[in-house]
C-alpha cells in the first residue's frame, strides 16, 4: 500500500519541481513509510511513499518501462498479477521485478484502458505515456482506493491519494464548499462526488481519466458499473457452493503478501466468515486481533473468543475505554475532510493493534452492502410493500397527516416512535430511504442554516444524490435500489474511507476479501430472498458459514462498532457541545444560526431531544474547518 501524488501540464510542458511534488508525497509518509521516490521530466512529476509488501526488495517507484517511454506510481494490490503476468510473458514481456507494478506497465502497453477489465484487485494509479504524451488515471471498481484530483492556477493538473497532498501544494487555493458541508450534515462524510475544499475532485470508482496535452481536461469515464438487472439460476445448494467459491477465492487471492499478515475479528458474521476461510487456506495459526470495550453494551470479546479458540488463531485483544475520545484530533488530521462516523475511532485502534504485529490485515468490510446484511433493507422492504397497498395521492395524505401530528419522542422505546416511519410512509420509497441513511434530517439541516447559507446551497439538497442514484439503478426491485445505491455512495463515501484512512495512518494494508468484485457481481444476480428472508440479512451467506461457524456467531442481533456519543454530550463533552455556539470557526462561515444550535445542545444535555449524532457531527466539522482553513 502506498501514497501517490503527481502534478501534469496538459498545455504547456512546464517545468517541474521535483522538490514539490516530493512535499506533495511526503505530506503522506504515513502510507509508505519504507522508500519514497520523485520522477520528473519536461511537464510531468510523478511522487510516491511506499509500503513495501510483495517485492519487498525489488520494485521501487516511480516506475519506468524498459524503454523510458511510461512511468507508473501506484497505490493498492493487484492480486491476479501472476496470471495477467504469464500471459504478458506469453506474449513476449520480459520483466524485470517480481511485482505487480510492472505487470501494470506492460498490461498499460499492451491493452490500453482495457486492461482495466482484467485486474482483480484494489488500485488507484497513474501512468505516464511520453510516446503518446497522455497521463493516464484510473481507480478501481468500488473504490477501495482514493484519488483526489485538481486543476491549479498555473496550468497544472495536480493529484495525490489523500486530500493533504494537494494541500502540501502553494496553488492550492482553500476555500470551503458548503454544498459538501450539506452533504456532511445530512450523510456524516462527504461523498466521494463532492470535496469539503471547493475545485477539488475525487475520481468516481469504477472510472478513470485520460488526459491528452495540449486538448482540455475531460470529464472521468467509466469503465465498471454493478448490475442488479439480471436474477442467477440455480437452487439454494447450487448458489451456495457458487457463494462459497467466490468468498474462498477473495480470501485466498488477499493472504498473498511478504510481510505478516492477520486479520480483524470483532466476533460478527463478516470478520468470523473472512477467519475461517483464512484458517481453512492456512498452513499456520491465523493471526487474529479484536477491539474490546469497558462498556458491556459494546464489548464484543466474548464473541470474537468463541470464533479465536474453534480456529486456533493466533488472537490478541485489548480494552479500550468506549468513552476515550481522545483521539478526535488525530482521526481530524487522518481524514482531512470532515468525518463523523464514530466507529472510527474504534477502528482506528484495532488497527493500531493490528499493526504491532502484521502489515496487512483482512477485515469484513463490504458483505453488508454486497449481500444485504443492513437492518435499513428489511425496513426499506417492509415500507415499499406498504406503500403499494394504497395509491400514492391517498398514501401521502393518511400517512403523512398521521406523520405530522404524531409526537416526536426520541426518549420513549423504540415501538413508540413512529413518527418517522409515519413520516417515511407518506413519501415516495427512494425519498424516504435517502433519509433513513442520513444523520441530520433536511428539517433540521435547514433550522441550523443561515439566509447566507440557503442563498449559497442554491437548491441543492444532499438526499437528492441517493434518490437519483435508486431512480436510474439497473435493477428489479427495492432492495436492489437500495443495495445498489449504498454501493455507489455509502461504502466509498463511508466505510471504505474509514477503512483506508485509519489503516494507512498507522501504515497498515488492509483488504476487504467480501469486496472481491466477481463476489460483488455474483450478489447483485442473487433473487432477493436469497439476500434477504423472513428479516434474515446476508442469508445465503449465512447458510454457506453454517458448516464452518455456530449459530451463535450467525445469528445474534448485528452490534458494529458503536460509540456512546448521545452520552458523550450528556456528561463529559457536554461543554464542548454548548462550546459550539461560541465556536469562531463556525461563526466565520456565516453558515449557521448559533443561537439555534445552543438551544440544540441543551436540548440534548437535558435528554428532552435526541441530537448526539448532530453535536458529534459539528465538533468534527469545526475541528475539519479549522485545521484546513484556519
Amino acid at each position: 500500500m502506498c501514497g501517490i501524488a503527481g502534478l501534469y501540464y496538459p498545455g504547456t510542458p512546464k517545468p517541474v519541481d521535483p522538490a514539490r511534488v516530493r512535499a506533495m508525497a511526503d505530506a503522506m509518509a504515513h502510507r509508505g513509510p519504507d522508500g519514497s521516490g520523485v520522477w520528473t521530466a519536461p511537464g510531468v512529476g510523478l511522487g510516491h511513499r511506499r509500503l513495501s509488501i510483495i517485492d519487498v526488495a525489488g520494485s521501487p517507484q516511480p516506475m519506468a518501462s524498459a524503454d523510458g517511454a511510461l512511468t507508473i506510481v501506484f497505490n493498492g494490490e493487484i492480486y491476479n498479477f501472476q496470471a495477467l503476468r504469464r500471459e504478458l510473458v506469453a506474449r513476449g514481456w520480459a520483466f524485470r521485478t517480481e511485482g505487480d507494478t510492472e505487470v501494470l506497465l506492460a498490461g498499460w502497453s499492451t491493452w490500453g484502458p482495457a486492461m482495466l477489465d482484467r485486474l482483480v484487485g484494489m488500485f488507484a494509479f497513474a501512468i505516464h505515456d511520453a510516446r503518446a504524451n497522455t497521463l493516464f488515471l484510473a481507480r478501481d471498481r468500488l473504490g477501495v482506493k482514493p484519488l483526489y484530483y485538481v486543476s491549479l492556477a498555473d496550468g497544472a493538473f495536480a493529484f495525490a491519494s489523500e486530500l493533504k497532498g494537494l494541500l502540501a501544494h502553494p496553488l492550492l487555493r482553500r476555500m470551503p464548499d458548503v454544498t459538501a458541508v450539506e452533504d456532511y450534515l445530512a450523510y456524516g462524510y462527504v461523498p466521494d462526488d463532492a470535496c469539503i475544499v471547493a475545485g477539488v475532485k475525487k475520481l468516481p470508482a469504477g472510472h478513470f481519466l485520460l488526459i491528452e496535452r495540449g486538448r482540455p481536461i475531460p470529464a472521468p469515464r467509466s469503465w465498471w458499473d454493478i448490475s442488479f438487472a439480471d436474477r442467477a439460476p440455480g437452487s439454494t445448494a447450487v448458489l451456495e457452493e457458487e457463494l462459497l467459491a467466490h468468498m474462498r477465492e477473495g480470501v485466498r487471492s488477499r493472504m498473498v503478501a511478504d510481510v505478516p499478515l492477520g486479520a480483524f475479528l470483532s466476533g460478527g458474521v463478516d470478520s468470523s466468515a473472512v477467519v475461517a476461510l483464512m484458517a481453512e487456506q492456512s498452513p499456520r495459526a491465523v493471526k487474529t486481533c479484536t477491539i474490546g470495550f469497558t462498556v458491556a453494551d459494546y464489548d464484543e470479546r466474548r464473541h470474537a473468543a468463541v470464533v479465536a479458540e474453534r480456529f486456533a488463531t493466533a488472537h490478541r485483544e485489548r480494552v479500550v475505554d468506549a468513552e476515550d475520545f481522545a483521539l478526535i484530533d488525530t482521526l481530524v488530521h487522518a481524514f482531512d475532510e470532515p468525518f463523523a462516523d464514530a466507529s472510527a475511532l474504534a477502528t482506528w485502534q484495532v488497527c493500531a493493534l493490528a499493526r504491532e504485529q502484521v502489515t496487512v490485515a483482512l477485515t469484513g468490510d463490504g458483505a453488508d452492502e454486497a449481500l444485504a446484511g443492513y437492518r435499513r433493507y428489511r425496513f426499506h422492504a417492509a415500507e415499499e410493500r406498504a406503500r403499494g397497498l394504497l395509491p400514492a395521492g391517498l398514501r401521502t395524505r393518511v400517512f403523512g397527516t398521521l406523520g405530522r401530528v404524531y409526537p416526536k419522542a426520541d426518549w420513549a422505546p423504540r415501538p413508540l416512535r413512529a413518527k418517522t416511519t409515519l413520516l417515511a410512509l407518506a413519501a415516495d420509497g427512494a425519498e424516504a430511504y435517502a433519509g433513513a441513511v442520513g444523520v441530520t434530517t433536511p428539517a433540521l439541516r435547514q433550522s441550523l442554516y443561515t439566509d447566507a447559507a440557503r442563498r449559497a446551497l442554491g437548491g441543492h439538497r444532499a438526499e437528492d444524490r441517493y434518490i437519483a442514484a435508486m431512480r436510474d439503478a439497473p435493477a428489479r426491485d427495492a432492495l436492489d435500489r437500495a443495495q445498489y445505491a449504498d454501493l455507489k455512495i455509502w461504502l466509498p463515501g463511508d466505510i471504505l474511507t474509514k477503512t483506508d484512512r485509519t489503516s494507512m495512518a498507522v501504515s497498515l494494508e488492509a483488504r476487504e476479501p467480501l469486496l472481491d468484485h466477481r463476489l460483488v457481481e455474483f450478489g447483485a444476480r442473487l433473487p432477493a430472498a436469497m439476500r434477504l428472508r423472513r428479516g434474515e440479512g446476508k442469508w445465503l451467506m449465512k447458510h454457506a458459514m453454517e458448516r464452518y461457524l455456530p449459530r451463535e456467531t450467525l445469528y445474534r442481533p448485528k452490534m458494529g462498532f458503536v460509540t456512546p456519543v448521545s452520552t458523550w454530550f450528556r456528561g463529559a463533552l457536554a461543554a464542548q457541545g454548548a462550546a459550539l455556539a461560541r465556536s469562531r470557526t463556525l461563526a466565520g462561515t456565516g453558515w449557521f444560526d448559533l443561537d439555534r444550535l445552543a438551544r440544540l445542545a441543551e436540548a440534548h444535555r437535558t435528554g428532552r431531544e435526541e441530537h448526539g449524532r448532530t453535536l458529534w457531527q459539528f465538533v468534527m466539522l469545526e475541528k475539519s474547518l479549522a485545521r484546513l482553513f484556519g
